[in-house]
């Protein structure tokens, strides 16, 4: 397995697979009150720019179960920032810790952080991808429909980056996916690009529309975000104008997918924009088993990665 996971990209299909099956593992020890610290006396630092409640928890509690320990650095705890190069960060860090977390802006930062470091990195959300919550996704999926290949995975809403490594995780294990974007809005070209060299191999399709009602029919999954990123607030008039009502994932919306279809939504929400309130609370939505399955598969990917 590759000593970084900046993208999904950097997984192949049996990985994946094997970090999935390790989490349900560890998921099951940690219900029967099985002890499993694998990860006895390592430490993991942890870079963030960006608030997070779910991935430095997730990542926090994940080497505290596994017997390690994590280290918090805000931009405020550490030099980077201040003066001192990414590089140079990574130099120093390796030297400390056994692998580094890092929750970055924009994603040429973590691809120098990794260049650089001599210990494993692993990306917890740039500008472009997301592939710690996307494995997480695919975790609650397989649990809900018992299998990832063949279903179909339809995504409404903004190209962002939780897109992009859906789409990527997606095309890799063999899941159709359906990505309905606002013009303008669509995942990058590249990124298509390479799922669709992807789907190739697994026997998947890879759709992108303006249409939210041609992406959900007949989906197993449904899946949306914020319209407004991190980051993006100073767009928020222009981008809610752009996005509703067409792209809330709703009642009416959701009679277009498969009656036993699971809505999925990474978190935090904006209730009423992305996804109605009833929707958001009912049995059809998995956000929180979602949000939980980041702590299982935080603890997955440690161990293959540390």
């Amino acid at each position: 397995m590759a000593k970084r996971l900046l993208s999904m990209q950097d997984l192949s299909p049996k990985e994946i697979e094997a970090i999935l099956d390790k989490a349900e593992e560890l998921k099951q020890k940690l219900r029967r009150g099985e002890p499993h610290e694998l990860l006895r006396g390592k430490t993991l630092a942890m870079i963030f720019e960006k608030a997070s409640t779910r991935t430095r928890v997730s990542f926090e509690t994940a080497m505290t179960h596994l017997g390690g320990h994590a280290i918090y650095l805000g931009v405020n705890d550490i030099h980077l920032g201040r003066g001192e190069t990414i590089a140079d960060t990574a130099r120093i860090l390796s030297r400390y810790a056994d692998g580094i977390v890092a929750r970055l802006f924009k994603h040429e930062d973590v691809i120098e952080l990794a260049r650089h470091s001599s210990v494993p990195v692993i990306n917890g959300l740039t500008d472009l991808h997301h592939p710690v919550q996307t494995l997480a996704d695919l975790l609650t999926i397989r649990e809900n429909k018992g299998k990832l290949k063949g279903l179909k995975v339809a995504w409404v809403g903004d190209g962002n980056n939780v897109c992009n490594s859906l789409m990527l995780g997606c095309s890799l294990v063999g899941s159709n996916f359906s990505a309905a974007c606002p013009c303008g809005y669509d995942p990058p070209a590249d990124i298509i690009k390479q799922a669709r060299e992807n789907a190739k191999k697994s026997g998947s399709k890879i759709e992108i529309t303006d249409d939210p009602h041609k992406s959900v029919t007949k989906a197993d999954v449904v899946y949306t975000d914020v319209f407004v990123s991190m980051g993006q607030e100073a767009e928020t008039e222009r981008r809610l104008k752009v996005f509703l009502p067409k792209y809330q994932v709703n009642k009416n919306l959701l009679r277009h997918a498969k009656p036993d279809a699971i809505v999925l939504h990474c978190l935090p929400w904006k209730l009423g924009q992305e996804i109605s309130k009833d929707i958001a609370y009912s049995p059809q939505c998995v956000a929180f088993d979602q949000a939980e399955n980041r702590l299982h598969t935080a603890k997955s990917i440690l161990t293959f990665f540390i």
